[in-house]
């Protein structure tokens, strides 16, 4: 199998599959073509580097590679009956930051820094496969400990946790937003998270 036939056998199998395809899942699918890992990663980054010029890019998301449109049209996209766009309150956006900046955390500690109770926000995340228990802590009571999920990773198109930007970065991608929009009643803004938006629910 020469260069150009791997790479667009890639693409069909990024786009038949609805996931993320971890590199290790796309070596079992090519290995009895004899393509080593270096040429299927080679094959990966060249359709990366070639979607400049098309509506649809290669991503590494949540640990995988996966095909997906570019957000340069979502527009016209959103226009199709599809399903709609993962939406987020202030109150879950908030939980799910504090969460993803210091995990693992029992829900005690989230409600700590956010100052009200959290149970019913973070039972919607959990249910939402966004958080996902991740142990106990070593105390009295042995509380949940919780983490992010790999849907976290997709839904915000994350490769890894390292992706997040700093905190010193959200601070002040947070202030500028709220100088630019301020709060009805002069609240602060909620956290910022990649590609996230927020919209009102049920959370508190």
């Amino acid at each position: 199998m020469d260069d150009a036939t791997l790479r667009r056998a890639v693409e069909a199998v990024l786009f038949a599959c609805s996931e993320p395809l971890p590199l290790a899942r796309l070596e079992a699918v090519f290995a009895p073509d004899g393509v080593e890992p270096a040429r299927l990663t080679a094959a990966l980054e060249a359709l990366g580097a070639a979607s400049d010029d098309r509506g649809v890019e290669v991503q590494e998301v949540a640990g995988g590679w996966q095909l997906r449109t570019r957000s340069a049209f979502a527009g016209w996209v959103a226009r199709l009956e599809t399903p709609k766009p993962v939406r987020f309150s202030r109150a879950a956006l908030e939980t799910l930051a504090v969460v993803a900046y210091r995990q693992p955390l029992t829900r005690a500690e989230v409600e700590e820094v956010r100052g009200v109770d959290c149970g019913g926000v973070l039972k919607s995340l959990l249910e939402r496969g966004l958080v996902r228990a991740v142990g106990k802590k070593d105390v009295p009571g042995r509380p949940l400990l919780y983490g992010t999920a790999k849907r976290f990773l997709e839904t915000f198109g994350l490769a890894t946790l390292a992706a997040l930007p700093s905190l010193r970065d959200l601070g002040d991608l947070a202030a500028a937003r709220a100088e630019e929009e301020p709060e009805p009643g002069g609240g602060e803004a909620a956290p910022l998270l990649p590609l996230a938006s927020a919209e009102e629910d049920d959370g508190r």
